[in-house]
């Protein structure tokens, strides 16, 4: 609003609140430390989990930073921008969440205290850019090359990948599983390995207990055969995928059919019959034991399909048909049942119904080079499934991370410490104003060595000054070990991290921290009329930041 010859001119519509200049950054730095303060808590091996209950009462108890601010209903906007780099994280290199954030919120911290010294936000966002910059110079030159298929290394970090989650206990069998599902879907391309993960499958149930967790090579239908009269078990499975309804079609026109006699009826009657019976004909034809559908299939063909000894399956989710044509090799999708050909036909060694937790499903076992497989996920409760399901999804993304770079790092805030090190030594050849936020920046990292040992219940500032001068001293791989409380070589211990997660979490990091930096205007536009008369929105938390 401004006066012009005592005459206020409105500019913004009524109720809109306006930040400017350093209430602006203030208000934003700390809503995105506040998010990072948060998830800080969570990292590491000793790190605690949160439980989130949401409008309808649904609990998630998790320690994975990806889920945590997802299920967290956040309104600040530079909040928000926080929860994006956990998913940029996740979708990238899939751990390393909780670091992502914690670093984004420690590189706004430093900064603030530069402004607060009065420079500029963009000599600190030129200072950020250029250690950024350096420090993945950094870490691809401290990075360890390793075979790509190194069954110990991979169990290494998949190990590391699940510790601190729930289903720590059983990591190493678990880590076993997340290592042989790579394994088995892994695709050479010229000369280099491609992981499409979403070829591996997590089916869970409850029931049972984590070590029950089984990984099938093939797949898990969570469906039942459709006629009891059909055979619960097929060896030897020949298997025909369908993906069309095996009943008469009605017509593409609107058509009306008169029926004046009884005899025209039957007539009706048998032709569809007939229809349907040569469809499975031509099934049985093919010389196929076993039918999945993505369609319906109509009662008279169940008959037809159970007198002929086959067991069969409808209405499967197209993605299970996609993993059943990798897995199953050899196996085509058919959208017209008169074009099915024996050499459409799947192989499985064995395809079985079994009970799993009270539900019947339907399992494809023993095939012979499946490129899709399923990891069964069992727990004694419905959070217990869900965090393991979490455990296993990042170590097979770290897994990949490394079949697919052949480069790892090690763990335990080493990383971190030898990027701060070194970065002091370039933030002296920067010189100029730009070195006290690259000095900034180096601080910034040490926030993860410091939390490990926070959160460990040691003396972070103690720890911190020996592991540096351990670090100096015996080089980049000496890290926090914070089962003893003392510097220790990470990969002696086996904690090791994919380049890839690291890498991502400063790039995800750094570029938050620069966007939220250069914000110097906030505009809001005033809240909905429902939220003005008092009511919520539906599902609306009171959450807020």
């Amino acid at each position: 609003m401004a006066q012009l010859a005592g005459q206020p001119i409105l500019i913004l519509p009524e109720g809109t609140q306006r930040y400017v200049g350093k209430d602006a950054q203030r208000l934003n730095i700390l809503a995105a430390r506040i998010v990072a303060e948060t998830v800080r808590t969570t990292l590491g091996p000793k790190g605690m989990d949160k439980m989130l209950v949401d409008s309808l009462g649904d609990i998630v108890i998790t320690n994975d930073g990806a889920t945590i601010l997802d299920e967290m209903d956040i309104q600040h906007p530079a909040a928000k921008m926080m929860v994006e780099v956990a998913k940029t994280q996740d979708k990238e290199a899939g751990d390393g969440t909780t670091t992502a954030v914690v670093i984004a919120g420690e590189l706004l911290r430093k900064a603030e205290e530069l402004l607060n010294q009065n420079i500029h936000p963009t000599i600190i966002v030129k200072g950020y850019t250029l250690a950024a910059e350096k420090a993945q110079e950094i870490l691809e030159s401290i990075a360890k090359d390793v075979s790509p298929m190194d069954e110990e290394i991979l169990m290494k970090a998949a190990t590391t990948a699940i510790t601190g989650k729930a289903a720590e206990e059983e990591r190493e069998y678990l880590a076993k599983l997340a290592v042989d599902a790579v394994k088995l879907v892994a695709e050479e391309v010229d000369g280099k390995y491609v992981v499409d993960i979403d070829n591996i499958k997590l089916e869970k149930k409850e029931g049972g207990s984590v070590r029950d967790t089984q990984l099938i090579k093939g797949v898990v239908i969570d469906k039942e055969r459709v006629h009891p009269g059909m055979p619960k078990k097929v060896e030897n499975a020949k298997i025909a995928l369908i993906n069309e309804a095996l009943e008469v079609k009605e017509t593409e026109t609107d058509a009306e059919i008169r029926i004046t006699s009884p005899e025209q009826l039957q007539a009706f009657l048998e032709q569809e019959e007939k229809m349907i019976k040569e469809m499975v004909d031509k099934i049985v034809a093919t010389g196929a034991n076993v039918v999945f559908c993505q369609k319906g299939i109509d009662d008279l063909a169940q008959h037809y399909l159970a007198k002929a000894g086959i067991l069969a399956v409808r209405r499967v989710k197209k993605s299970d048909m996609e993993k059943l044509a990798k897995a199953t090799t050899g196996a085509k999708i058919v959208t017209n049942v008169r074009d099915l050909t024996p050499d459409d036909l799947g192989y499985a060694e064995l395809v079985e119904e079994r009970k799993v937790a009270g539900e019947n499903m339907v399992f494809v076992e023993g095939c012979k080079n499946p490129k899709a497989v399923t990891i069964l996920i069992r727990g004694g409760t419905e959070h217990v499934v869900d965090e393991v399901e979490r455990a296993l999804e990042d170590a097979i993304k770290v897994v990949k991370d490394i079949v697919e770079d052949g480069k790892i790092v090690a763990g335990g805030g080493a990383s971190e410490i030898e990027l701060a090190i070194r970065l002091d030594e370039y933030a002296k050849e920067v010189g100029g104003k730009e070195q006290l936020a690259i000095e900034a920046f180096a601080d910034a990292l040490k926030v993860i060595p410091r939390t490990l040992a926070e959160n460990a219940g040691l003396d972070p500032v103690d720890v911190l000054v020996k592991v540096t001068a351990a670090h100096k001293d015996k080089g980049a791989t000496i890290g926090v070990d914070v089962f003893a409380g003392e510097p220790a070589d990470m990969l002696e211990r086996g904690v090791i991290e994919p380049l890839r997660v690291k890498k991502q979490a400063i790039k995800s990091a750094s570029e938050a921290a620069i966007m939220i930096l250069r914000i110097d205007d906030v505009i809001a536009a005033s809240k909905l009329e429902k939220e003005k008369e008092g009511g919520k929105g539906p599902g609306e938390e009171e959450t807020e930041f």
